[in-house]
């Protein structure tokens, strides 16, 4: 299938914005069916404001390994390990 560029217009800004023939041809490998509704600015801007997401999270834990305190984004249940950081990085290899 051979793709052309497009000139699409942001919904956000709207401004008029380039959709490459790269970029469709981009989108079709990954199977998204929707093109690009938002110029690239305003798409970083978007991702930069983290699309309104609260922050994580993070509980207090002591490392399995080291002894050392450390945080981690989800509620530890005492089934498995936890690890610092550090020592994550070395059992993970």
């Amino acid at each position: 299938m051979s793709f052309e560029d497009k000139t699409l217009t942001c919904r956000d800004c709207g401004r008029d914005f380039i959709f490459t023939a790269g970029e469709q041809e981009f989108y079709q490998s990954r199977g998204l069916m929707n093109e690009p509704r938002r110029c690239p600015e305003c798409r970083s801007a978007r991702r930069a404001a983290d699309g309104g997401r609260p922050p994580r999270e993070m509980h207090d834990v002591i490392c399995s390994n080291c002894g050392k305190p450390t945080q981690v984004p989800f509620v530890p249940t005492g089934a498995r390990p936890v690890y610092c950081l550090d020592c994550f990085q070395t059992v993970r290899t």
